[in-house]
């Protein structure tokens, strides 16, 4: 019996026991391809010298020391890789170690950014429902994931407020095109500018391309752009969460770069360490460091393994690999390939009703009937199902469910590490659509 407290005590998870490149392998000798890199996290693999040689440098060197005191080389060169070209207007970066520590920054900062400039009225946050921001108090406020939303409802703040999600495979209408979805739901963001006060609102906060919640949805064209004019308009800031589908992961270092728009603040994460290290961060726009340093010059917000010496070691080699060896083109590449054989594989399949995402963050969306969209029977747990045959085909894929509205649907993420090769790609497909053959080959005749 396990003494982890694991996500479910039904079941004890594989126990892996090493990592080489895209494979992991398990104590009971099995070899999986780890499709989804865990959670999009795993971008360079597993095992990589140069990342696992830079934190042994950094260890031999210092482990830890308090950012109230010190600051470390690591993450000063680790700030000066990511914002020292200042991207989009993005100047300073602060370090935290999960993407629910730095949505939680970002809240905090946009509430901050108001006071150290005489707006301290601005106290709501406006975010998307079927989106997710983390699981601290803060960040699940903020989140529209209304599966994980529903135990702890009752003790959620009241200053986030959620509006519609631009997702076109659920949610525009036949007879209407881009523009018109767009300006519906720019009306709707507009309308609750209005009910809350505009002058009250702080921040409107949302995934470039939404991750687990949804699986890999991607904005139609001129979405952000209508969304980042109404902030301006009413003096908002844009805070846009890049913790799973930023650092190269969508073909591009800032999912944002495709949206022709930039954000206020930037959320990363997942990609930024590569799962080396705990580590995460927010990337913050010039004219709120201006702000601060009129001001108080100083964040009322921190934490104790903020900065961390050996995670910024790790996040920096992660950084310095993905360019030197030139991987967020091959995310562009490889995407391609993998959107490519999915739609091939799956594209036709009577139970996959859509095929979405960038670069190497893509999903599959199960449906029961493909005329109608009809999600299965959450009951029936169809991810699962396609999780557990995917690992007897030797694949690890993210699974979901609550897909449409927290309860139904089921969708699968895949999201290989960068350094996939195309025969890498091709045994993902290929694997995965047996996954899903066999799983729904095995449901209960009724269904």
């Amino acid at each position: 019996m396990s003494r982890v407290f694991h996500r479910t005590l039904f079941a004890d998870p594989l126990l892996a026991t090493r990592g080489e490149g895209i494979y992991l392998h398990t104590a009971d000798g099995r070899k999986i391809i780890d499709g989804s890199g865990g959670a999009a996290v795993a971008c360079l693999g597993h095992g990589h010298p140069r990342i696992n040689a830079a934190i042994a440098e950094q260890l031999s060197n210092v482990a830890y020391v308090h950012t109230v005191l010190f600051t470390n080389p690591a993450a000063e060169e680790l700030a000066e890789t990511l914002v020292g070209h200042e991207p989009g207007g993005l100047s300073h970066a602060y370090f935290c170690s999960s993407g629910s520590e730095g949505n939680e920054a970002a809240i905090k900062l946009a509430r901050q950014y108001f006071i150290e400039i005489g707006q301290p009225q601005r106290t709501r946050f406006i975010a998307r429902r079927q989106g997710y921001h983390g699981n601290t108090l803060g960040s699940l406020s903020a989140g529209g994931n209304m599966m994980r939303r529903a135990p702890y409802a009752p003790i959620l703040s009241e200053a986030f407020s959620l509006v519609s999600p631009c997702f076109a495979y659920r949610w525009q209408n036949a007879d209407e095109t881009d523009e018109q979805y767009v300006r519906r739901l720019a009306d709707e963001l507009e309308a609750e500018f209005q009910r809350l006060g505009p002058g009250n609102i702080a921040a409107f906060m949302a995934e470039p391309v939404v991750g687990a919640t949804t699986g890999c949805v991607t904005a139609v064209p001129g979405y952000f752009k209508a969304m980042r004019e109404i902030c301006d308009r009413h003096g908002a800031l844009l805070i846009l969460d890049e913790v799973m589908c930023g650092m190269g992961r969508t073909g591009t270092m800032h999912a944002w770069e495709q949206e022709g728009i930039a954000p206020d603040i930037e959320v990363i994460g997942k990609g930024l360490g590569g799962g080396y290290q705990a580590i995460a961060g927010i990337l913050i726009g010039k004219k709120i460091i201006d702000a601060f340093r009129a001001g108080s010059g100083a964040f009322m917000h921190g934490h104790t393994y903020q900065a961390h010496p050996v995670a910024c070691a790790a996040a920096l080699a992660v950084q310095k690999v993905i360019a030197e060896d030139n991987l967020v083109e091959n995310v562009s590449v490889m995407g391609k390939r993998l959107m490519s054989g999915l739609t091939e594989r799956l594209g036709n399949h009577h139970h996959v009703g859509d095929i979405r995402g960038r670069g190497l963050f893509q999903a599959i969306e199960l449906v029961s009937d493909r005329a109608s969209k009809t999600p299965f029977d959450p009951a029936l747990k169809l991810n699962e199902r396609i999780k557990d045959a995917a690992f007897a085909h030797g694949l690890a894929i993210y699974p979901m469910g609550g897909t449409v509205d927290g309860k139904y649907g089921d969708h699968i993420c895949i999201a290989p590490p960068y350094i996939a090769t195309p025969s890498d790609i091709d045994a993902i497909v290929e694997r995965l659509g047996d996954a899903v053959d066999d799983a729904i080959a095995g449901l209960p005749k009724s269904s």
